[in-house]
């Protein structure tokens, strides 16, 4: 089903993905950013080809690039190319989303409606709007990132998204500890005055 898509990858390109995902097990984000700038057209394209519905395709390739990048020692090279697996992990993360979403829809048209005075009676999540408002705040911290120059960004995502201490950091981005430091301080700092000028 997808072999057209997957010919268009040279023996060069293939040799490259397996070095890329080797680095990845080192953390390497440059390798993941390769591979995601690389692929994620061809990933969006099986995903949306099987939901059909553009922001959780969108939704559904952001958590295959996280699984391949939390879970690079999956990948077996000795086994076959990079991409087709990636295609594999596409299209099962895919399936699964349709899966969970029938049940949710079955389990829905199984529920008794309850009717008071003829009318659906609505039950309002007094957590809602709170869930509504850190909603909002991720989606505003997200967007602060993004706006970061390349390198504090890189810096941030490797102490809070992937755990990394600032040692690690330093390794992993071949820069001195101390320039690490000042990355993270600065950002964090930038971080906190667009959040409290926008509060």
């Amino acid at each position: 089903m997808f072999l057209a898509a997957l010919k268009f990858n040279s023996t060069e390109q293939v040799s490259s993905d397996a070095a890329l995902a080797q680095r990845l097990l080192h953390r390497d984000v440059n390798a993941f950013e390769q591979l995601y700038d690389r692929h994620s057209r061809i990933v969006y394209s099986v995903v949306l080809r099987i939901l059909r519905q553009v922001s959780t395709a969108e939704e559904v390739v952001q958590e295959v690039f996280l699984q391949v990048w939390r879970n690079s020692g999956q990948y077996d090279a000795s086994r076959g190319p990079f991409i087709p697996w990636l295609v594999t992990l596409a299209r099962n993360r895919a399936l699964d989303h349709l899966r969970l979403k029938s049940e949710r829809q079955r389990r829905l048209e199984e529920q008794p409606d309850d009717y008071v005075g003829g009318l659906p009676q609505i039950s309002i999540d007094p957590q809602y709007e709170q869930a509504m408002d850190e909603k909002r705040r991720a989606e505003r911290v997200r967007s602060l990132i993004a706006s970061l120059p390349s390198q504090q960004r890189r810096a941030i995502e490797l102490a809070y998204f992937a755990g990394l201490s600032h040692s690690e950091i330093a390794a992993a981005l071949k820069e001195p500890l101390g320039t690490v430091k000042s990355w993270i301080r600065n950002a964090l700092l930038k971080l906190k005055e667009e959040l409290q000028a926008k509060a």
